[in-house]
């Protein structure tokens, strides 16, 4: 089995890296394989809301000049788990990252649900404040594609500052640590199920409304 693990931070080796790096270390215990993607220090633009991906149903975006988000959604829809990373950027989801998400998980959600039923974490590393709120935002695009997520023993944020401080937060590294336990129990269930024939809920066509009437 494959996890793919984004890293939203510009830093190669910071604090998200770290933290990712934990899980990934837990998930290898189980032979569990991890490829890492740092997509933080990347020029990513964000979604034209122009609905191509939709029309044209080849599981991509139609921006040209970024061509390594398509590489990364390939990539994501051909692991057996995804796993996100980002630092907090004024209390939120560091940009470049926010416009990764959305446009890969729109092209997911407009192409059949290429990420659905995958095993999907999130986790989050903050200076002082906005964790909760940025972890949360993060869950929302697991949660749209119907991914199955596992838990934590706590939120999934863990606090510092300079690269490494995180370590010093024993709570925090514990909770990355868990989460990378579970994550692979996660896996380990859903490829036991493909073996025994569950099959996943037939997928419902999404419906659009407005509130405006």
């Amino acid at each position: 089995m494959k996890v793919v693990a984004i890293n939203g931070s510009p830093k190669h080796n910071g604090n998200t890296a770290q933290l990712i790096d934990t899980i990934a270390q837990e998930l290898s215990k189980e032979n569990i394989e991890t490829e890492i993607l740092h997509i933080g220090n990347k020029t990513i633009r964000g979604c034209f809301g122009c609905g191509a991906c939709a029309k044209n149903q080849d599981e991509r975006c139609v921006a040209k000049d970024d061509e390594y988000v398509n590489e990364c959604i390939q990539k994501m829809k051909e692991a057996d788990g995804i796993l996100i990373g980002t630092p907090v950027h004024f209390a939120g989801i560091a940009g470049t990252m926010k416009s990764f998400l959305d446009r890969a998980f729109y092209v997911s959600g407009t192409n059949g649900g290429l990420f659905r039923g995958k095993v999907g974490a999130s986790i989050v590393a903050v200076r002082r404040s906005g964790g909760v709120g940025t972890f949360d935002a993060m869950n929302h695009y697991l949660n749209y594609a119907e991914m199955v997520m596992p838990t934590s023993n706590y939120w999934s944020v863990v606090h510092g500052r300079m690269p490494g401080e995180v370590q010093e937060d024993l709570e925090g590294m514990q909770t990355a640590r868990v989460l990378g336990k579970n994550m692979a129990w996660a896996l380990k269930m859903v490829e036991n199920a493909k073996a025994h024939n569950i099959t996943q809920p037939l997928r419902e066509a999404k419906v659009m409304t407005s509130f405006v009437r």
